[in-house]
C-alpha cells in the first residue's frame, strides 16, 4: 500500500513540476514576443534620433568649416585659400574632383597641397572634415591633416599622395555647368563678385564617379543604396547602381554659404557641374575618363 501512495505522490510531483515548467515556458514566450514588438518600435526611433544627431554634427563640421575659410580670408587681405583640387603644376595643370582634401602636387612653390597647409591653423580636428552620415571614414585621416603637404601614405610606395574626402570644397573652384555651356566659379572672397558663387562646402552628391560608374553617390544614405569601400586614398560613402543619369534618388543633404549659414538642400533641387580637364579652354572631361557629375545646390548659381 504504501508504494503505491509512493507511486501516487510522485506521479502528482511530476505532473505539478510539467505544469510548472509548461506555465515558465509560456511566460518566456510572451516575454519575448512583447520584447520583440517593442524592439520592432523602439529601434526605428532610435536609428532615426541617430541618424539626426549624426546630421547635426554634419551640419556643425560645415559651419566650421565655413568660419574657417572665412577667418583664413580675414587674415589674408579678404581673399580665400587656393583651392586644392588641380593637378600638374605652372601651366600644364587640370582640376580633379572637388572632394580633395590633399593633392597630388601643388601648382607652385607659393601653394599648398593641402588643404591643411591653409587652414591647420583654424581647424585642428580633421573629423570635422569628414560627413558623419557617410559609412567609414579614410583610415589616415587625422595623420594626412597633421602632415599637411608633407603627407606620404605609409602603406603605398614612397611618393607623395592624395587624399579624397565626403564633402565638396568650392572656394577658388570652377566647373563646367551641364546642359548650359557656362562656368560654375566658386567664391575668390567673401565680398562676392559678378558670376562669383557664394557657395563654400556641401555634402557629396554625384553621379558616374570613377569608383562606381553608372552610380549615384553620396556621402549621405538614400534608399537602395549600399557602401562603395575606400580606398588607400580615399572614404567610403553610399552609392546605388543606374542605368542612366535619370531619376534622381532623395536625398537630403546640406552647404555653407559665405555668410557663415548652413542650409538644407534636395538632391531634385541641384544643377550638375563636371570637372574640367582644360582650364584655358574650359573643356571637361571626356565621359570615359571623366571623375563624374557632381551636383550642386541651385541657389549656387545666385
Amino acid at each position: 500500500m504504501r508504494v503505491w501512495l509512493t507511486k501516487i505522490i510522485r506521479l502528482r510531483s511530476n505532473e505539478g513540476l510539467w505544469y510548472h515548467n509548461a506555465y515558465t515556458l509560456i511566460e518566456l514566450i510572451v516575454v519575448i514576443a512583447i520584447t520583440t514588438v517593442i524592439i520592432s518600435i523602439v529601434l526605428p526611433a532610435l536609428n532615426q534620433v541617430r541618424r539626426k544627431s549624426r546630421t547635426i554634427i554634419g551640419m556643425n563640421n560645415q559651419r566650421q568649416i565655413v568660419n574657417a575659410v572665412n577667418f583664413f580670408a580675414v587674415d589674408n587681405d579678404q581673399f580665400y585659400p587656393e583651392s586644392v583640387a588641380t593637378i600638374g603644376d605652372q601651366d600644364y595643370w587640370n582640376w580633379q574632383e572637388p572632394m580633395m582634401l590633399t593633392g597630388y602636387r601643388a601648382r607652385s612653390p607659393r601653394l599648398h597641397r593641402s588643404l591643411s597647409g591653409y587652414l591647420s591653423n583654424y581647424i585642428e580636428d580633421a573629423e570635422i572634415l569628414f560627413c558623419p552620415n557617410a559609412p567609414n571614414k579614410y583610415k589616415y585621416l587625422q595623420q594626412s591633416w597633421d602632415a599637411a603637404d608633407d603627407w606620404d601614405n605609409p602603406d603605398t610606395p614612397p611618393v607623395q599622395d592624395p587624399v579624397s574626402g565626403t564633402y565638396c570644397f568650392y572656394w577658388n573652384y570652377t566647373g563646367y555647368i551641364e546642359g548650359n555651356n557656362k562656368l560654375f566659379k566658386g567664391p575668390v572672397n567673401g565680398a562676392g563678385g559678378k558670376n562669383q558663387s557664394n557657395l563654400l562646402v556641401s555634402d557629396y552628391f554625384g553621379f558616374n564617379h570613377w569608383r562606381s560608374r553608372n552610380s549615384y553617390s553620396s556621402c549621405e544614405m538614400f534608399e537602395n543604396s549600399s557602401v562603395i569601400e575606400g580606398t588607400l586614398l580615399s572614404s567610403d560613402y553610399w552609392s546605388c547602381l543606374e542605368e542612366t543619369e535619370s531619376d534622381l534618388p532623395q536625398i537630403s543633404l546640406h552647404a555653407g554659404y559665405t555668410d557663415g549659414h548652413v542650409e538644407k538642400f534636395s538632391s531634385v533641387n541641384t544643377f550638375p557641374m563636371r570637372v574640367i580637364i582644360d582650364p584655358k579652354k574650359s573643356e571637361p572631361y571626356p565621359d570615359d575618363i571623366a571623375p563624374g557629375i557632381f551636383y550642386l545646390p541651385k541657389n549656387a548659381l545666385h
